[in-house]
């Protein structure tokens, strides 16, 4: 894993080196729970060994879910796409796209069991006889599932959706695996995806200084600007996680694009009046794996956005798979969101809002 830089930040490199203070904020536990990531695709991928998956001819595979549980449908979707040979798509919705039928796998997320979205998705897969099948910690959905005979796998409880991901991404590439759309070889990725894991953890986690800890460096660059992640096809989806982990973890605002769309709109946006570029830091997500074209984009998005006053930091994955490139890139996203609270001097784990929203909901 590596990374550049534009500049360097010292001035809050001390406090991600003080590990007292680190347990005062972080008073959940979450980055020890990132720091766990590794042995999490251990459990979850033995999860599914169970469950068997009736052969029937598939016109499409839907994954429904929302926040924290939809991007392993996400990463799936970006995986697997060049080699499934039906769509996949991810349904962020209380209902369902009218193809979705007998003849459509229908998987539902939801970490917590009672995403109303999901739920109510879930219900639109039943009566579509779609072959549904779902993974929770519990909650309404296991309940569900039970009622209407359909398959559920039960995934540990007490994390928050957004750092269950292991067991709602590995359990639904086994789902897949077991439906016959992909092969064997995806064995040999996961394996793979451990071990780079493990030494992202390794050298990433709170004991770790910063001037070796990757993670705590890039948090430092980035604390005090408004954070722009960029991916390229495989990466789009990993740069959705490191914007969406950078809210909920940080409680900042940041942004993701995706190249090269963002060559036909969001680079002019860079180009005129400096108020936010000036303060602003551009995260452009690597997968060593990009087309010639798209690597001279990246050169000239970087030309534009330094010309712009704004951090450049370019991150690398790590891996020869396409899972463990993916994997790794968000892993170390995962890592430097926790860092980045400890700096605001927020706990990683509350997400109040959100609660205050469902409460709001639960009365209509």
């Amino acid at each position: 894993m590596i990374a550049t830089y534009k500049s360097r930040d010292n001035f809050f490199f001390f406090m991600l080196d003080d590990l007292d203070l680190i347990e005062k904020i972080d008073k959940s536990g979450m980055l020890d729970t990132v720091a766990n990531f590794p042995d999490h695709i251990v459990k979850a991928n033995k999860l599914a060994e169970d469950i068997s998956m009736p052969e029937r001819e598939m016109n499409g595979i839907v994954v429904s879910g929302m926040g924290g549980s939809a991007i392993s449908g996400d990463i799936v979707k970006e995986w697997l796409r060049d080699r499934i040979d039906v769509p996949l798509i991810v349904n962020r919705d209380y209902d369902l796209p009218k193809w979705v039928g007998e003849d459509t796998l229908a998987i539902f997320l939801s970490y917590s069991g009672n995403t109303e979205e999901t739920l109510s998705s879930f219900m639109h897969g039943i009566k579509r006889k779609a072959l549904c099948i779902a993974i929770s910690s519990g909650g309404k959905l296991e309940r569900l599932c039970k009622e209407k005979d359909v398959p559920h796998i039960k995934i540990p409880s007490g994390f928050q959706p957004r750092a269950a991901t292991a067991f709602l991404l590995f359990p639904t590439i086994r789902i897949i695996q077991k439906a016959k759309a992909i092969d064997e070889k995806a064995e040999d990725e996961i394996k793979e995806t451990i071990d780079v894991c493990r030494k992202i953890s390794k050298n990433n986690k709170k004991n770790v200084p910063t001037h070796d800890n990757l993670a705590k460096s890039i948090a430092t660059e980035i604390c005090s600007t408004f954070p722009h992640i960029y991916g390229w096809r495989y990466y789009v989806p990993i740069a959705r996680r490191w914007r969406t982990q950078i809210n909920e973890n940080s409680k900042m605002l940041a942004r993701f694009d995706e190249v090269p769309e963002c060559n036909h709109n969001d680079i002019v946006g860079w180009t005129k009046h400096r108020e936010i570029s000036s303060i602003s830091s551009c995260i452009l997500l690597k997968g060593g794996d990009e087309p010639d074209r798209i690597a001279e984009r990246y050169n000239f998005m970087e030309e534009v956005f330094k010309d712009a006053g704004a951090k450049v930091i370019e991150v690398h994955a790590m891996g020869k798979g396409l899972l463990s490139r993916m994997i790794s890139l968000m892993y170390m996203g995962d890592f430097v969101s926790c860092y980045l609270a400890i700096l605001r001097k927020v706990d990683p784990t509350p997400v109040d809002v959100i609660t205050k929203l469902k409460e709001r909901l639960a009365k209509i």
